[in-house]
């Protein structure tokens, strides 16, 4: 006979499954962004694999295999070719003390202000810094990184073959009604698509706008900047001004006053307000993040994931004020039911 009680034997055994469930989720942390990844391009490509596979009849495995191919080919590849871009250029800039040191001679002739050049230096090695080790470099991090696609991708291999049984088994275990569990797929399937597909498209946008305006005014290394643009624009309104407002100063600077003012005007009335177009548009479609949670979002993101926190950042704000609607939703339905049976109970006496 054991000593415990039936009541005692479970709180025992929730004790339990609660401290394993927390010493594995420390153990993982390390891989925590490939795991979040996962549930991304999961959401991503769930839509094609349901029309491929059961739609159109293609082998689950072919199916699964393809789409992540495509992922490596789309997203991957063009991501890590571009870290090594930036950081390479950003290193030639760090180490070019020569440039530097004539553009706060000409900012000083520009503003009627003195620079203290030692403060400005310091702060741009800073920067510098900060930026090389916000991009994942491919040869200090290669162990890392491949680990981690493998893991993503292992993992999006058997959650896209056994797409019925994961999805019930998330119904299943969801700590809330099925109709709020159905519910909180719908919305997240929309969050994840306004963040990743829509603020993306709108960063894409806004970064090809400005390497175009860069290339017409006849600004060095458009291509590189545009990219530098599409990734900081995850910050709503604060991102593009960063790269072409210091450019066209510097243009200024240097006597080209038709290209400075052109880029100031042109970056402020197009490249910044084509971010409310887009944002409008897409809203209608798949939903709208509030550029305050995208903001904060990024605050949180960045020291976690690194690069990918533009995304991630937003993407865990929006999943936890998400869940905490389907919480206050369902706190307030059970209450409805207590008043209603209360109310009852006292007609009936």
């Amino acid at each position: 006979m054991s000593v415990f009680s039936y009541k005692q034997r479970n709180n025992i055994n929730l004790v339990i499954i609660i401290a394993l469930g927390v010493l594995i989720a420390y153990s993982l942390q390390s891989i925590f962004s490939a795991i979040l990844s996962t549930l991304v391009l999961y959401t991503i490509m769930r839509p094609a694999y349901i029309h491929l596979a059961e739609h159109k009849g293609w082998n689950k495995r072919v199916t699964a295999i393809f789409l992540i191919t495509i992922s490596i080919i789309l997203i991957v590849m063009p991501f890590y070719a571009l870290s090594s871009m930036v950081i390479s250029k950003i290193s030639e800039l760090k180490n070019n003390e020569v440039f530097f040191r004539n553009l706060l001679i000409k900012l000083q002739h520009l503003i009627p202000v003195k620079i203290n050049q030692d403060l400005i230096q310091e702060g741009l090695n800073r920067l510098g810094n900060w930026a090389t080790q916000l991009f994942p470099s491919l040869i200090s991090s290669a162990v890392n990184i491949i680990l981690s696609l493998l893991v993503m991708y292992f993992l999006l291999y058997f959650m896209l073959i056994e797409r019925r049984k994961f999805e019930f088994s998330l119904i299943k275990y969801a700590p809330f009604r099925e109709q709020n569990a159905l519910r909180f797929g719908d919305e997240m399937r929309n969050t994840t698509y306004a963040n990743v597909l829509g603020q993306g498209l709108i960063c894409l946008v806004q970064g090809s706008l400005l390497s175009l305006s860069f290339y017409v005014l006849g600004y060095k290394d458009p291509v590189f900047w545009g990219v530098i643009t599409t990734f900081i624009s995850f910050v709503p309104v604060l991102g593009p001004p960063v790269v072409f407002v210091p450019a066209a100063i510097l243009q200024i600077a240097n006597g080209n006053n038709f290209a400075g003012w052109a880029m100031l005007i042109f970056g402020f009335v197009v490249i910044i307000n084509i971010d409310n177009v887009l944002r409008f548009i897409i809203a209608k479609k798949v939903g709208n993040i509030h550029p305050i949670i995208t903001v904060i979002g990024v605050i949180i993101g960045i020291p976690l994931f690194g690069i990918l926190g533009l995304v991630f950042g937003p993407l865990l704000l929006s999943y936890f004020i998400l869940l905490v609607k389907i919480y206050e939703t369902s706190t307030l339905a059970s209450e409805r039911l207590e008043r209603i049976k209360t109310n009852n109970e006292h007609t009936e006496l």
